[in-house]
Formats: C-alpha cells, structure tokens, sequence
C-alpha cells in the first residue's frame, strides 16, 4: 500500500447539498470550491447542470482551480432517445469541465421500475452515453447506481452495465453503496470480484453511511484494490450522510501509507477546513469528530495526562498537529496534579509542581465540580480560576448589584411580546454607575448593559459575541428550584472561540457568572489594563 496512489474525488457541492438544512448559495459553493482546491482533492463535483439555477449560475462562471478537475454531474441518455438529442447530456457537456462524471442504473430492478426499460437498453444506454461524452471532455467517471444492490440481486446484469461503460472509454468505474446497506465484508467481497473483470487503477467507490459504515466500506474497497473514492466534507449528504472525506483523508495517508496527493503541510490544514464548512453552514462543529473535534485529542483522567505527557504515542494514534488539530487536557474531578500541570502549560503558565497552590487548585476543582460545575467544557472559566488562585487575574471591574424584570404585555399593534429590562450598578474607572438595557432576553438584557458601561473604557469588547447558550437542570428531582448549569460560548472578530461555566439555583444568576467569566477573559486574553480605580 505505501506509496500506492489513491484518488479523491469530492460530492460535497452536490451530494452534500441534499443535507436536511443545507442550502449553498453560489458564492458559498465556489468558497468550498477553493478550499478543496487547496487541499489537494483531484475531483471536485460542482453540481448538476440543468437541475437548478444555483448550479447553472455556478457553472457559468466556474471557479479558476489550480489542482483539481472540476466536474460536472449528470445521468445517461434516456430511453428511446440518441445521445446526440438528449437534453440532459446536453446539459452535461455544455459547461465543458474537463471531467463529467454520468450516473446510471446497475440494479435489475431499477431498469425495470424505475425506468421501464429492458436490461439490454439500459446497458445500451450506459455505453452510448460514455462514448459520446467521451468525445468531448477529458475524462468520464461512471458511477453505477445502486451496483452492491444490483450485483447481489443480478450479478450478471450489474457487471454487464459497468463493463459497458469501462469499454466505452469511461476513466472510472464507481461502485455505489446507494442506500448505505452494504457491510464492509460484503463491499470487500464484491470488489475483489470486480477487480477480475476492471482493473484496480480504474475501480472507484462512492458509500452512503446509513448503516454507520461508509468510511469503513471505502476503506475495505481500497483495500481490495479500488483507488479511487468519493466522499464529502464533514460527511454531508442525504439521510444519513456521505463516506467522511474529513476522516478518510488522513487514515489513507497516516494510518495505511497511500499518496493521495494531499500534501503534509495541506494535511495541516484539514481541521480548519472542517471547521470552516460549520461555520458556512452557521452550525457548531462536531467536537467527537474524529481527526479534527475539538475532543479527538483531549485527555480527562490523570492517568492518561501523565502517560501522554510521558510518550504521546500511548493515547494519540497520530500527532495532533499532523490535521491541524492540538492537544487538549481537560480538568475535571477525575483530575490529577498532572492534568492541572499540563493545563498550566498549556495557557503558558509557569509553575512549581511543588507549589501548595496547584493542590489547592485541585481541591477547589473537585469542591466546583461536586456542587455541579463542569471545566472540562468551560476551559476559559478553568483557566480564569486556576489565575485567580495564583493571583494573575485582575478586577476589571465590580459589580454592585443587578436586577432583571420580564415583561409579557400586548404591544400597540395588538402582538404579544414580551421585554426584559436589566439593571446594574457597576463601578469602573474610578466611578460609579447605574446603566438600564433592554434585551429579547435577559442574558441579553445583562449584556447590553454591560457593555454599555465597560465599552466605553475596554474597546476590546467590541468584537465579543456570545453564539451559543445551553443551559441544564442538575437537580431535576427539586422541580422549579433546581440547581442550573449554564454554559456560554463566546467568540471574537479573530475567529477565536472560548466557553465559560455559571452554577446556580437562579438561571439568571448562574447566566451572569458565565457571562462574566466570558467578558473577564476576554479582556485578560487581550492584554487590557484594568481601569476599576482610574
């Protein structure tokens, strides 16, 4: 396998599109256009000229790519049409992508249902469509619909339909796992059947996950000689999703030893280029992703920490760095002196391991946690808290007190809204304050009136935005007068992202010490020099 050549070809323009909740404008899709450009993939698929206006107007003004061929998507000629008079391959050929890649039916029972032809006519049509979209563009790719289905069903019909096309001159020959049913056992079976009848260098795999398996049946293809394999970002697509292009990539390169063209400093690159598509699609990254979450390389017990600090093989399977990612060592009550250490350094805080403030700072951890405090996903709290126990953190400024009113009422157009009103007393800059602010809510009530005051005197503030607000029950059995966990996500015009924790038996009160934690480090992180006494 080392130094085998693999090639990747990428749905996520097309296949992805057909996401519950996806919609890609044009501009979105010449963007991932690029960025996939830049990491290397050989094909990307843009669309389906003809289907829809965003995928005309994206093929009339292609993206310039440097590497990859861009590829248009379309299905065979019709029945009882020549390939000459058929609008749909017209359709295909006419932005002239130096690849198109044609669709066609491999199962018996599609070609009759489905299509209403008979299996000598819908082979007919393979092989026609090849040749002529052959004659006009560098490269065809095939890709054989529902062929695991077709292959167990009628395996003489399905092997004569991909022949077909191979014989016509198509470049590929993608076996499709439409439905996402095939086990890995069963794909490694079948391909290394076809690789008797169509080389391995011609053999390419497309997996729908519905059955969890899509990277494992790509991975069992390429293994049983396919060298070509289609997959999306993120593993966008129908149902279930697509084979994960995120995931594939780098086990293909770091794990089994295959050049796939991507180099070392673009593989660099994977975890940002994941995280990019999130936020195009104005959704959170997966943080279990593997590869590139934000958990793939964190590590909870002290156990673990001390090992990993010790040889970071023991626990990371590929050095984080190598996609992009880093190292992240969470605090929680299952922690350790050692995971507190290595949070230390983590920050750039240098400390004796000996100091009595580091065993402090563990206690106060698990006495935080007990009463339902959760740093392993607020590390910006942790850090905040772990600084204050060595003294770093500074009083940027106090708050007094505050108060927030809800109001539900009948507006003068007769609708019903509802207002909540916060009021604080801060001191800051060597005053005193009294700031009232209406929000939609009163976390952004509490909000607004904190920057009212504190803008003012820290414009580093400016870009701060709070994305994401979870709150949980904690003590569910003391119905209204549970206990609360509230946690923020915080980010800036940097791209930066951080979380803080706030526990109370008030929501209101558990939402201000997260969202005070948030505005503190934010400020701490930016180097603003406190104003409380000026």
């Amino acid at each position: 396998m080392i130094g085998e050549r693999v090639y990747l070809f990428d749905s996520t323009l097309r296949d992805g599109a057909q996401t519950q909740g996806v919609d890609f404008s044009v501009a979105d899709k010449v963007a991932i256009a690029a960025d996939l450009d830049a990491l290397g993939i050989d094909y990307i698929e843009g669309g389906w000229p003809g289907a829809n206006p965003t995928d005309d107007n994206f093929f009339r003004a292609p993206p310039q790519l440097k590497k990859a061929k861009l590829t248009a998507f379309g299905m065979t000629r019709r029945a009882g049409r020549s390939t000459e008079n058929d609008p749909g391959l017209k359709a295909l050929l006419d932005p002239k992508t130096p690849a198109v890649c044609i669709v066609g039916k491999t199962w018996d029972f599609h070609a009759h249902v489905a299509l209403g032809v008979e299996l000598d006519e819908n082979i007919a049509m393979i092989g026609d469509s090849i040749v002529h979209a052959d004659k006009q563009t560098e490269e065809v790719i095939f890709d054989a619909e529902h062929f695991f289905d077709g292959y167990k069903s009628n395996p003489e019909f399905a092997l004569s339909c991909i022949t077909a096309a191979y014989e016509a001159g198509a470049r590929w020959i993608v076996l499709c796992d439409t439905n996402g049913g095939t086990l890995p056992h069963e794909v490694s079976e079948i391909v290394n059947k076809i690789t008797n009848h169509i080389p391995g260098a011609h053999l390419g795999i497309h997996c729908h996950n519905d059955t969890g398996n899509a990277v494992a049946n790509s991975l069992a293809a390429v293994t049983s000689g396919a060298c070509h394999i289609q997959g999306t970002l993120n593993g966008l697509g129908e149902r279930c999703g697509n084979a994960n292009l995120i995931s594939l990539l780098p086990t293909l390169v770091l794990k089994m030893g295959f050049d796939t063209g991507v180099s070392d400093q673009a593989l660099a690159q994977l975890s940002q280029i994941s995280h990019a598509l999130d936020e195009r699609l104005n959704r959170s990254p997966d943080k279990g992703a593997p590869y590139v979450g934000e958990r793939a390389f964190s590590h909870k017990g002290g156990l673990h920490v001390s090992a990993v600090e010790k040889d970071p093989k023991s626990y990371e399977h590929v050095p984080p760095e190598s996609v992009g990612n880093k190292r992240h060592v969470v605090v929680s009550d299952q922690s350790g002196k050692s995971n507190i250490l290595a949070m230390f350094r983590g920050v750039g805080i240098e400390v004796d391991a000996n100091d009595p403030k580091v065993v402090r700072l563990v206690e106060i951890v698990k006495e935080q946690e007990y009463i339902g405090y959760a740093y392993d996903g607020a590390e910006a709290s942790f850090e905040l808290l772990a600084r204050r126990t060595l003294g770093d953190v500074p009083d940027y400024y106090r708050l007094k007190s505050f108060r927030v009113i809800d109001e539900r009422r009948w507006n003068a157009k007769n609708e019903l809204v509802t207002i909540s009103e916060a009021t604080i007393k801060a001191q800051v800059g060597g005053k005193e304050f009294m700031t009232v602010a209406e929000g939609n809510g009163p976390v952004n009530a509490l909000d607004s009136a904190l920057r009212e005051v504190l803008l003012p005197l820290y414009p580093e503030l400016e870009d701060l935005r709070l994305v994401d607000y979870k709150v949980r029950i904690l003590t569910p059995s003391d119905a209204t007068g549970a206990v609360t966990r509230v946690m923020i996500e915080s980010a800036d015009g940097k791209g930066t992202r951080w979380a803080t924790v706030g526990v109370s038996a008030n929501i209101i009160d558990a939402s201000y010490a997260a969202l005070r934690d948030s505005i503190v480090y934010k400020l701490y992180r930016d180097g603003a020099a406190s104003v409380l006494s000026n």
